[in-house]
């Protein structure tokens, strides 16, 4: 294992963390330009200009685990700088990793496993420069794949160009981060159900989570309006119930080769993909294409429209089970992460003894096929069982159900809609979203702390964030950047950033930072007056 140094700081440096303010300009340099922002920043050995002689280096002991990143990383720098960047693999790696290069070292991007800093956890990482190297170490593969995150936000955003640019300095600032993330889940939903989104787009959105260090795609891949993914058992779900979407158009669906590519990309980005197969309401879809599936015996026509709370499937069958074995025994098969979502919100045409039942024996469906549920918060009022994790979409954070259930041992991810539900509008003026839980201005989806928003929650209870964006009024791959951007970037930072970091007046001079790099990468955003954009 390569043991990596920390260096000492320099003298009378402070780091900028949870503690101490960015005063020094090598430590403002950083923290006004990177979302999320690092949880400790301090000066480092020198500012790094990335040249044509430069290189991607790995220390032998890296070079299997961490190939991957490399070529990355390599593929990210070269098309703006136009630089050869050749990946390599050698002991000058090791060299400049344990705090300096020989005279005639080829300067380089240096990336390390192995570093004695076990507080970094499974996803935190160091970067470090030198004259002559930016280094970035971690324990683990996806700690360097989000430290290079960072190296991508410190340089020039025209480093996303994918021609050459010329006439740019591509030099990296003097800085020395430590980075951990606050919280193991940080999410995002992507609605592909209410309007069908194809693999393309799905491996785009997955792309700017990345940028972000979001770590978990949650696909809500089922609704009323549209299944999504194929049953080999149960071919008319995406046959005939994904033949349509919202406002009657052709609809689509994925098939089990397309959704292995979702994930296959998913995971090449560090991010986790959750499925979601919404039940025992959100399910017209399946009951127009099964009728068996009803408790009269009789399938309802496809719906197009946006009303909620009017479908359920029928709990006391046990053909209803049978369906649900073979959906989730599919999906768990196809989905190599832990989780797997099972909905349970707005069942409204569902008796509470039916949604009892209901939420119980799918549980232990779930279970039976080696993943953790998660649901929707209502899932409280049934009985979770040991490991479910509810996830909290509510507004007035006051739900005592909730709040007792978390006291009980259930975990809890945060996804209050009049916050982290990114297809709100953002004022009366919006042009795209809905406004049932108000309008979310950028400063509104930011200004909040996942620890506390719901009262009587412990701290201790909240595995994570997630934003989620329905898509009821979303067609287009431009309808969702207009409104993720630029409220993703902040509920990102409130999952990865500490606590003491969040303040609105700095996030939002990195945040307005941002808009060049979005441009580049053709990125549409709301410029909201909230934030001071670049001209």
């Amino acid at each position: 294992m390569l043991a990596v140094a920390a260096p000492a700081p320099a003298a009378g440096a402070r780091a900028a963390s949870s503690e101490a303010p960015a005063a020094d300009p090598a430590v403002a340099a950083v923290t006004s330009r990177v979302v999320p922002v690092p949880a400790s920043v301090r000066p480092g050995g020198g500012a790094f200009r990335i040249t044509s002689s430069a290189r991607v280096e790995l220390d032998a002991a890296s070079a299997g685990a961490a190939r991957d990143v490399a070529d990355y990383v390599a593929g990210l720098l070269r098309p703006a700088t136009g630089y050869a960047l050749p990946v390599v693999t050698g002991g000058a790696a090791r060299g400049v990793a344990e705090g300096g290069a020989a005279a005639g070292d080829p300067a380089g991007v240096v990336l390390a496993l192995g570093d004695t800093d076990q507080g970094l956890g499974d996803e935190g990482y160091r970067l470090r420069t030198t004259d002559s190297a930016v280094v970035i170490s971690a324990r683990t593969a996806a700690g360097l794949f989000h430290g290079a995150q960072t190296l991508r936000q410190l340089l020039p955003a025209s480093v996303e160009s994918r021609s050459p640019v010329r006439d740019t300095a591509w030099t990296v600032p003097d800085t020395d981060i430590r980075d951990v993330p606050r919280y193991a889940y940080r999410g995002a939903m992507l609605d592909v159900a209410r309007h069908f989104f194809t693999v393309a787009q799905v491996e785009r959105f997955i792309d700017e989570l990345a940028l972000y260090k979001v770590n978990t795609l949650h696909l809500h891949l089922t609704d009323d309006q549209g299944w999504r993914i194929a049953i080999d058992s149960w071919p008319r779900l995406t046959a005939y119930g994904g033949s349509t979407q919202v406002g009657g158009g052709r609809g689509g669906s994925y098939s089990q080769d397309d959704y292995r590519e979702i994930v296959r990309h998913a995971t090449a980005r560090f991010l986790t993909v959750v499925p979601e197969i919404d039940g025992p309401g959100h399910t017209n879809a399946a009951l127009a294409s099964y009728p068996e599936l009803n408790c009269g015996g009789s399938a309802p026509p496809l719906y197009t429209g946006t009303a909620v709370g009017f479908s359920s499937l029928c709990a006391p069958l046990e053909t209803t089970y049978a369906f649900l074995d073979d959906v989730i025994g599919q999906i768990a098969a196809l989905t190599p992460g832990p989780y797997l979502h099972i909905g349970g919100d707005e069942a409204q045409s569902t008796s509470q003894t039916d949604y009892a039942t209901y939420v119980d024996r799918v549980q232990r469906l779930v279970a039976g096929y080696g993943k953790t549920v998660i649901g929707w918060h209502q899932i409280v009022g049934a009985s979770p069982a040991p490991g479910t994790i509810a996830q909290y979409w509510g507004t007035a954070g006051n739900e005592t159900e909730v709040a007792a259930a978390a006291r009980a041992g259930t975990r809890v991810i945060m996804s209050p809609a009049n916050r982290a539900y990114l297809d709100m509008k953002y004022t009366s003026s919006t042009a795209l979203g809905k406004a049932w839980a108000g309008y979310v201005e950028v400063r509104t989806a930011y200004d909040w702390d996942p620890a506390t928003f719901v009262q009587g929650v412990p701290a201790s209870a909240v595995d994570g964030v997630e934003a989620a964006l329905w898509t009821e009024t979303l067609a287009t791959t431009a309808d969702l950047d207009d409104m993720a951007f630029p409220r993703l970037p902040g509920i990102a930072e409130l999952g990865w950033s500490p606590a003491a970091t969040h303040d609105w007046g700095t996030y939002r001079v990195r945040l307005a930072a941002q808009a060049p790099r979005w441009d580049a990468l053709g990125i549409g955003y709301y410029r909201s007056p909230q934030v001071s954009w670049p001209s």
